[in-house]
Parts: C-alpha cells; structure tokens; sequence
C-alpha cells in the first residue's frame, strides 16, 4: 500500500525483496521477513503486519510487525498457533515469536509449539480478513487479525464434485467473492461467494496452455477488470489476460 513491490523467492533459503518501481535497481532483501520457502506475503494496513506463507508440507503461517511502518527493516516475525476447530467456527490464532534465520521447523521449540500448514500458497488481504490457500490439503483460509479468528473457506473434501482441486493464488472482488487459481493443470479460475451458503463455481477456463497454470489475479483498482498470466507451459511462452466485467 506504499507503492514497492515485494517479490518472495520461493526457493529452500528464500527471503522477500522490496522494490521500487519506480526507480532502477535489483531492490533490497528484507531479511526481518524470514528466511525459508517463501509462498507470498500480504500487507495489514490497519493493523500495521505483514502475513506470509510458507510453500513446504511443513510449512507455517507467519506475521511480521514492524516497529515503524511501514518500513521493513525491523521487526518481530512471529508463527502461528491453532486452538479451535476453524472447520466448526471455533478456530483461533496465537502468536509465538521465531527467528527470521531459518524456517520455524528447523527451531526445535518452535516448532513443537505452533501449526503446520501444508504447502502455503497464496495470500490476499481484504477488508479486515487475511485470505490464504495451502496446497497440500486444498484449502481456502480467512483470518480476521482483529479478533484472532480463523476459518476454513473452502476445503475439498466438503464439495463433492467440485472442479477445484488443486487450490494456488486467491483474490478478492469489490463484491467479496473470491478468485481462486486451480494450480493443477485444469487451467480453471473458480469463484467462491461469501456467506454461510457459499457458490463455488468456475468463470472461467484456458484451453490449449498444457502444463502450465494460472498465477497473480488481481483486480484493477475500479474493480472493472481482472488480470492474470499463464506459465510457460508446453509452448515455452508466458501471457498475461486482461478480462474485462462487469463482475458480481
């Protein structure tokens, strides 16, 4: 929300770079941000933290506060603990502080004493709720930081039938639905209404991008447009659609 750029490398060691767009350079690492296989990172703007996602079967979920944001060269990086039963409405989150050096599976103590979230994906803030997908179990999550709560969006096995099943990148319309990227090789962008009696539903499908995926949907900033790129693929060739509304 102050116009840089934070790129994650997803890589074992991985770290977050800010960059500028506006001016040249390769950016500076935040090494506050942590240091393991990074998914993505979304910013809080009213809470004043950073969530991220980490890509490994034994993966976290972290936050970052700053001391002075929103400036990323100090802070506090923290992991996540689970009481509750976010599939029931009970979930909650806690918050135990970690090292930035080395994933929190790596520290002994801490990792004894926080969740793992398997294969962390994408992350999206959006109206007081941080949204973010794990890829080994197929899940949709919702946090809302204000009150500790967590919850199961979508999982799966609760949605016989459905064509999303191989959960990645996530995002939110001005209407709340979200946008959620099938990973899997179907090519499929699935919506996912708000509400106790949720729709989910594909909008929409790539044909002829055989072994790649769709990454990054993001919505312009008047809601009226949504952009997302294709992998390489079969064709050794990346693209990037522009999908014009209106949405819901």
């Amino acid at each position: 929300p102050w116009g840089t750029w934070l790129s994650c490398e997803e890589v074992d060691g991985g770290r977050v770079w800010e960059s500028n767009p506006a001016r040249a350079g390769q950016g500076i690492v935040r090494g506050k941000l942590g240091t393991f296989n990074h998914g993505a990172v979304a910013v809080d703007p009213v809470g004043k933290r950073l969530y991220l996602t980490e890509d490994s079967p034994d993966g976290r979920f972290y936050r970052f506060t700053p001391p002075w944001y929103p400036s990323l060269a100090a802070g506090q990086l923290q992991v996540a603990k689970v009481t509750g039963d976010p599939l029931d409405g009970t979930g909650s989150l806690t918050w135990v502080s970690c090292s930035a050096s080395s994933p929190a599976s790596e520290q002994r103590t801490i990792a004894a004493n926080t969740t793992v979230f398997n294969g962390g994906a994408s992350c999206w803030y959006d109206n007081g709720v941080v949204y973010f997908t794990t890829k080994g179990d197929n899940r949709v999550w919702a946090h809302m930081p204000a009150t500790g709560a967590l919850e199961v969006v979508y999982d799966d096995r609760l949605y016989a039938g459905s064509s999303l099943t191989s959960i990645d990148s996530v995002t939110v319309s001005r209407s709340g639905d979200l946008y959620v990227a099938d990973g899997g090789g179907n090519m499929e962008l699935d919506i996912i209404t708000p509400g106790p009696s949720r729709v989910v539903a594909p909008v929409m499908k790539l044909e002829g991008r055989a072994f790649s995926r769709i990454t990054g949907p993001a919505f312009s900033p008047d809601g009226r447009r949504l952009y997302f790129s294709a992998q390489r693929g079969s064709s050794g060739e990346g693209i990037t659609f522009e999908v014009s509304g209106p949405f819901r």
